[in-house]
């Protein structure tokens, strides 16, 4: 069978159950747990999430930290990394191929593009009597409406990860550049170019650091409240409809990324950026604002002091627009999820692997470590200094993000209360992020009429794909900001118009929607 990613080896399941995490249960039942001594084997694919240390590992099976994890949990992990540009296409490639891990890591709920029908179509199984017996960790500190969210048919099919605050994604700046132009910190969209343009006369080879398909350099449609996003439907005049139909605004948004574009404020090549060239641009020093997850702020400070020592980061409110109110999409409160492949026999002890996720045992092996490595105790207290240089950084942000699978993400809570500035970073949460974001009315199940036309369908945070290439096109000259209602009318045909009937019967009789939280 042709692999779908790197050489793709899933563990032979034993016929007989294997001791799980705790090795205290001994029913010898198909499912759970026996006395034997053997440890937990079972595959799991992960998304890279486009972390350094992860694309970098030559095999992250022989990882220490994996080592270290498997040790503590009676386990044998084979990993399986999907590659985060990819991801969707792979997962689906996984499913067409029925090559499937034990453990499949999705990006949402049970309805997911990425899991392509997989749990209606009966791949998973249902973990509500395993969860009763092995997961009350996970059921006691996960919320309610976290596990609605990997819910299907009363049944519950997923191990969520999840986020207390939705508002994740802020504006950064470099506030020692910003210093040195004399400017305050800018409020609205105009204010923002003008700090921009500060900055080109200072020499900042990239004012504003633009990414691939807008991702992560998306502030300005926030500004205007055009997110062509999944999540960002409204109801105008009794029809719900993509916000990207607000013709008015959306121009307003691309036209201020071709003035940034014309005056050079972005890079010339914002197009093709990918996450790593865009990460390393960034440490290297040379862009002044950009937009990334607030939680990873003093690691990043910490690897672009390396480069520009003088370097200072600081969250900002984002741009507002003319509603006065402007930030990043909202996440869902779900972030990760973990399926487990039916007729899986060790099933119960995978279940005890994540429940450990949220004891206390793994909350300090997570954030600080190895004791006697990374960290020490002194009078009953964990002493623990945060790396510095570039590559220790990234193998702690790996360990504390990419390798805890069932945490909050909204921030690391044990770090960040031991210094000063974990304490303001977690007060930008209380202020700057907790008063900004957008939302729109969102569906789940996803719209049948999207599942049916790929063309057509937004993503998570990018665009559809029929109107990604107009608004590349539009910013780079190639088509006038004017034609843009007639992209709409392109989206429509193809479509759209399916989309908008549907979505507004559904929100008529409130069948399947969500409505904006703020």
């Amino acid at each position: 069978m042709k692999k779908w990613i790197g050489v793709f080896l899933v563990a032979l399941m034993a016929a007989t159950a294997v001791a799980g995490c705790s090795g205290k249960d001994k029913e010898v039942t198909a499912g759970e747990v026996t006395n034997a001594p053997q440890k937990t084997k079972f595959s799991i694919s992960l998304r890279t999430l486009a972390f350094n240390y992860v694309e970098k590992s030559p095999n992250l099976n022989k990882d220490k930290w994996v080592k270290k994890l498997e040790e503590m949990t009676n386990t044998d992990l084979d990993i399986v990394l999907v590659p985060h540009k990819e991801f969707e296409q792979k997962m689906v490639q996984m499913f067409a191929t029925n090559d499937i891990p034990d453990v499949v890591q999705g990006s949402g709920g049970v309805n997911g593009k990425e899991m392509a029908g997989s749990v209606v179509a009966g791949v998973f199984m249902p973990l509500d009597d395993l969860l009763q017996k092995y997961g009350q960790n996970l059921l006691k500190k996960i919320p309610q409406e976290d596990w609605e969210n990997v819910t299907y048919q009363g049944k519950i099919y997923a191990i969520p990860e999840f986020l207390s605050n939705p508002s994740r994604r802020a504006t950064w700046i470099r506030k020692d550049l910003l210093d040195q132009t004399g400017l305050p910190v800018p409020k609205t969209v105009d204010e923002y170019l003008n700090v921009l343009r500060a900055f080109k006369k200072l020499g900042v080879e990239n004012p504003y650091m633009g990414r691939q398909d807008f991702k992560y350099s998306d502030a300005f449609f926030g500004a205007y409240d055009v997110f062509p996003y999944l999540s960002m439907f409204e109801e105008v005049n009794g029809q719900v409809q993509p916000k990207f139909m607000d013709n008015e605004n959306m121009m307003k948004a691309l036209q201020t990324y071709k003035t940034m574009y014309d005056e050079g404020l972005i890079n010339k090549e914002f197009a093709t950026i990918n996450p790593t060239n865009y990460k390393n641009a960034i440490l290297a020093g040379k862009a002044g604002m950009w937009t990334m997850n607030a939680n990873e702020l003093l690691q990043w400070e910490q690897q672009l002091k390396a480069a520009t020592p003088p370097a200072e980061l600081e969250i900002i409110p984002s741009p507002v627009g003319p509603d006065g109110k402007g930030g990043s999409y909202l996440y869902g409160s779900v972030t990760r999820t973990y399926f487990i492949k039916e007729g899986t026999k060790n099933a119960a002890d995978i279940v005890k692997f994540f429940d450990w996720m949220l004891s206390d045992e793994a909350e300090t092996f997570f954030t600080f470590g190895n004791k006697g490595e990374t960290y020490k105790e002194e009078n009953g207290k964990i002493v623990y200094t945060p790396p510095t240089d570039s590559a220790a950084v990234d193998e702690e942000r790996y360990r504390q993000s990419f390798l805890w699978l069932v945490q909050d993400t909204t921030y690391n809570k044990g770090v960040l209360n031991m210094t000063e500035e974990g304490k303001e970073l977690i007060k930008v949460y209380e202020t700057i992020l907790a008063k900004e974001g957008r939302d729109g009315i969102q569906f789940d199940p996803r719209l049948d009429a999207l599942v049916k036309n790929p063309d057509i369908a937004p993503n998570s945070d990018t665009a559809p794909p029929v109107l990604l290439t107009h608004m590349v096109k539009m910013v780079y000259g190639k088509e006038p900001i004017s034609d843009w209602p007639k992209a709409v009318e392109e989206w429509l045909s193809k479509g759209g118009k399916d989309v908008i009937k549907e979505a507004t019967e559904k929100y008529k009789t409130n069948s399947g929607i969500t409505m904006p939280r703020r």
